[in-house]
């Protein structure tokens, strides 16, 4: 019988700030809070972010606050659709 060589790496343990980070980000894509006005998603954000900061004890203020501002940029679109249109016409919006 031949033996199998156990081709994985050992998984590294991820840090309490990396778990608190795919955990909000995680909950941002569940809970719907993209589609939300600005103030809401604030709102959303500070109730989220207390949250972490008991479930995560270790987490430092700065910690937090990083996980904060990253968690209000996941939640704006990548390109923001329909706001303004930044060509004069049809023609020059597709020459190149």
């Amino acid at each position: 019988m031949a033996r199998r060589r156990n081709d994985r790496k050992p998984q590294r343990v991820k840090s309490s700030s990396e778990l608190a980070r795919d955990e909000l980000f995680r909950a941002i894509r569940e809970c719907g809070v993209i589609g939300a006005p600005e103030e809401d998603q604030r709102e959303w954000m500070d109730d989220t972010i207390a949250f972490m900061a008991e479930r995560y004890p270790d987490l430092a203020p700065a910690d937090l606050d990083y996980l904060k501002e990253l968690g209000l940029r996941f939640c704006q679109p990548v390109i923001p659709h329909g706001r303004e249109h930044t060509a004069i016409s049809r023609e020059e919006a597709n020459a190149a």
